[in-house]
C-alpha cells in the first residue's frame, strides 16, 4: 500500500507540475525536465509515470475533466438558476485551479490531447442541455431559444476565462454577476424573474 501511495502521489504531483507549466508558458515550450525538477520527480519517475509530454497533457486534461465534471453536479431547485450557479462556481475555480484551467488551456492549444481537447466541448454540451431543460420548465422568455442563450453563455464564460489570464478582476464575483443581471431580464420568462439569483444562490456558491 505505500508503494502505491507513493506512486499516487508522484502521478498527482506531476499532473499539477504540468498543469502549472502548461498553464504559465504553454504546452509547446513547457519541458519534461522543468516538469519533473517542479514536481521534485527524477526524470525516469516521469517516463516511468508518462510516455510522452502528450501523455502527460492528456492526464492533466482527465484531471480537468473530472473537476469540471465535479462543478456541474451542482442542482439547485429550476435549470436556470443551476447553471447561474455553476457559472459562478466554474469562473471560481479557474481563479484559483490551475489544472482545471490548464484543461481548458489545452483546449485550444493541441489538438492530439484526447480528453482535454474535448473540455470547451463538454461545457458547451453541459450548457446547452440545461438551458434546453430550463425551456422544458418554462423558465425561458418565448422570445429565445436554448441554442441562442448557450451561445452567449458559453462565450462570455470563455472570454472571462481568456482574460482572466491577464487580470484576475475578471474571475472574481462581479463580471459574471453583472453579466446575469443584464441578460436575465430578456432571457427568464417574466413569471420566473424575480425568483432568480443572478450572484448564485446562498450555499451553492461561496460568495453568493
Amino acid at each position: 500500500m505505500a508503494k502505491q501511495d507513493r506512486a499516487v502521489r508522484t502521478r498527482t504531483a506531476l499532473i499539477e507540475s504540468a498543469a502549472a507549466l502548461f498553464d504559465r508558458e504553454g504546452y509547446e515550450l513547457a519541458s519534461l525536465s522543468t516538469i519533473s525538477a517542479r514536481a521534485g520527480v527524477s526524470s525516469g519517475a516521469l517516463h516511468f509515470h508518462f510516455t510522452s509530454k502528450a501523455a502527460l497533457a492528456d492526464a492533466v486534461g482527465q484531471a480537468a475533466a473530472q473537476r469540471l465534471q465535479g462543478i456541474t453536479q451542482q442542482r439547485a431547485d429550476d435549470a436556470l438558476q443551476t447553471l447561474i450557479d455553476v457559472t459562478h462556481a466554474l469562473v471560481q475555480a479557474l481563479d484559483h485551479d490551475v489544472v482545471l484551467r490548464a484543461g481548458f488551456g489545452l483546449s485550444d492549444s493541441i489538438e492530439h490531447v484526447r480528453v482535454g481537447a474535448g473540455l470547451r466541448g463538454k461545457w458547451q454540451g453541459w450548457v446547452e442541455d440545461s438551458l434546453a431543460r430550463a425551456d422544458r420548465e418554462g423558465a425561458l422568455a418565448p422570445e429565445n431559444t436554448a441554442q441562442d442563450a448557450a451561445t452567449a453563455v458559453v462565450a462570455v464564460t470563455a472570454g472571462l476565462e481568456t482574460l482572466g489570464r491577464q487580470d484576475e478582476w475578471w474571475l472574481s464575483h462581479a463580471p459574471l454577476t453583472r453579466f446575469w443581471q443584464l441578460i436575465l431580464p430578456r432571457l427568464a420568462a417574466p413569471s420566473r424573474l424575480d425568483a432568480l439569483m443572478a450572484s448564485g444562490t446562498k450555499g451553492a456558491v461561496p460568495w453568493g
